[in-house]
């Protein structure tokens, strides 16, 4: 695909999504939905990529909908029931880095990733309650899982923005950066999870993200078959090596 809304790149084992069209805010039209979904479908297909970092170009990492997009997509019959499913879908872990305003459907782009890095300074807000509406892409569904009902339901309600601060103390945000930190910050933690085995990696985030949705017993025994799995794979067994012999791992994703 040529992509126009977006840039998108390769180096080793990290994919680089971003948001490029800074102009309009980086805001969300029919165009860069597909062109997220073509993006993610290519991380998917490569086995490589050990982790996704999404950013984006200018002052702002995303804000919201294009309102003839908000309206195309509640107008039809066949409503998108995940916009941002591809991307919260992918089995690598994904980063999001978030600089000046992240609101609406710019904050649920962010929740649809693993981690959240965020720069002081940055505004987040879903305002839609407050105009009315509904949150589009998963604001209701995610936050709660992310920040817990209780500050989802402050957040959603009241449809006001808030700090970095805030952000980080309701685990909105996994780290909150001094500006002009935000690139080095992402890309530490994107190489470090880079470097690590990928199968396990993977495994481990399948584990934490579906056993959120089982009981107990039945996650304990989901991170149990897991493990098993892991056990039988020429990672695991280089891993062992590389420690015994005092050596970087030379994982190979098999």
């Amino acid at each position: 695909m040529d992509y126009q809304r977006l840039r998108f790149s390769l180096d080793e084992r990290t994919a680089r999504i971003t948001l490029a069209h800074a102009q309009e805010g980086n805001r969300i039209d029919q165009r860069l939905l597909r062109e997220l979904d073509d993006a993610a479908a290519r991380i998917a297909e490569d086995a490589a990529v050990n982790v996704a970092v999404i950013d984006a170009e200018g002052d702002d990492f995303c804000l919201g909908w294009d309102d003839a997009t908000r309206a195309e997509l509640l107008a039809t019959t066949q409503a998108v029931v995940d916009p941002f499913g591809a991307i919260a879908g992918l089995a690598c872990p994904t980063v999001a880095s978030i600089r000046g305003g992240a609101v609406s459907g710019g904050l649920e782009l962010a929740l649809a990733c693993d981690i959240r890095i965020a720069e002081e300074g940055v505004r987040f807000g879903v305002p839609e309650v407050s105009q009315g509406m509904m949150p589009l892409a998963g604001a209701t569904q995610r936050l709660p899982r992310v920040a817990g009902k209780a500050a989802a339901l402050s957040i959603l309600l009241l449809g006001e923005e808030f700090n970095g601060k805030r952000a980080y103390e309701c685990g909105l945000v996994s780290r909150l950066v001094a500006q002009g930190q935000l690139e080095a910050e992402t890309n530490a933690v994107a190489e470090a999870i880079a470097a690590r085995g990928p199968l396990a990696v993977r495994y481990a985030k399948e584990a934490a993200v579906r056993g959120v949705e089982m009981t107990l017993d039945q996650g304990l025994r989901f991170e149990t078959d897991l493990s098993i799995i892991l056990q039988t794979t020429e990672d695991r067994a280089e891993g062992l090596r590389a420690f015994f012999e005092k050596r970087p791992p030379n994982f190979k994703g098999r």
